[in-house]
């Protein structure tokens, strides 16, 4: 499939999934971002190395149920530009509410996977006026995880490399340029229990284009300063309902365990038989467990109606 027939077919399907696309300019820098549906708006924030594409079956739920799903291509990353510098998690975070700002949301909820896990805790932490309620999946923070052992058994390490790796100054760039597929593939076919649901074409292209891997590295490369952060962060608990969700086949309980104690009401579920890549290995699992944690967030005296309406006994 060449360049041309690849964007025609993304064309039909943004149309036939409602998917709007736009851009907004913060600081005269490009930030992507994909809407969908009309209500209370969901920011969806993707982690590495993929974009906005990997929440297209969330956000086709979201709008089916009356919430405006939000998906942005964070700064270094797919259609978003590239700047040299920002890329701790204070400054993306910072970036991205603008950007809902400016889309007309002063409040809104949040969802991160990975990397935008990272992100998404920031944002909630720095600005808690906004962030109504947070959903965490498929990564450990920064500063707020045990550092893991450099001699990581096998099983585990094969998570974990990658850390050390990307912070690497020019080095990951000159091995891997001309060979993303190769690179991206290995994580990809390693991290992922179905791997044919997972849109690797469209990732690889976009991490191949110029300054992809840059950007895409620079998150990892600022992992100091984020962990700076966060230790200030640490200091003062999230107040706002927070869901953690793990894949039984990456990170299982992780998400949940590196926020105990640093937010106030917090739930965890491990969704079994999928990989890293949750939302395109297990959609509907994944929904499933979304869906009612942002309704209940959003309307808290509703949920409890349904709840005595399916079970009388409870209260």
């Amino acid at each position: 499939m060449n360049a041309f027939t690849s964007n025609a077919l993304r064309k039909q399907e943004d149309q036939a999934c409602g998917f709007s696309h736009d851009y907004v300019r913060i600081d005269g820098r490009r930030i992507h971002c994909i809407t969908a549906g009309q209500g209370a708006p969901v920011l969806l924030i993707p982690g590495w190395p993929q974009t906005w594409y990997a929440w297209r079956h969330v956000m086709q739920a979201l709008a089916a149920q009356g919430f405006q799903a939000i998906a942005v291509d964070p700064p270094g990353t797919g259609f978003s530009d590239r700047p040299d510098t920002g890329y701790d998690t204070g400054s993306i975070a910072l970036t991205l509410h603008r950007t809902m700002l400016a889309l007309g949301h002063e409040r809104y909820q949040v969802a991160g996977h990975d990397v935008g896990m990272w992100v998404a805790y920031a944002l909630a932490s720095d600005q808690p006026q906004a962030v109504q309620s947070l959903a965490l999946t498929e990564a450990v923070i920064p500063g707020l995880a045990p550092e893991p052992s450099i001699f990581a058994p096998p099983e585990q390490n094969i998570f974990l490399w990658h850390f050390m790796f990307n912070q690497l100054a020019d080095l990951p760039e000159t091995l891997i340029a001309g060979r993303e597929r190769a690179y991206l593939e290995f994580m990809f076919n390693r991290w992922s229990l179905r791997r044919d649901r997972v849109a690797v074409d469209v990732y690889v292209d976009a991490y191949a284009a110029p300054g992809g891997l840059r950007g895409g590295f620079a998150y990892y490369r600022a992992i100091p300063e984020t962990i700076r952060q966060n230790r200030e962060r640490a200091l003062r608990p999230l107040a706002m309902p927070v869901l953690a969700i793990g894949a039984e086949h990456a990170t299982a309980d992780a998400p949940l365990a590196t926020l105990r104690g640093h937010a106030d009401d917090l739930s965890g579920v491990i969704v079994p038989g999928c990989g890293h890549f949750i939302m395109e290995e297990a959609a509907e699992p994944f929904i499933a467990e979304l869906l009612p944690f942002l309704q209940r967030t959003l309307c808290p005296w509703a949920w409890t109606l349904t709840l005595r309406a399916i079970s009388p006994s409870w209260r």
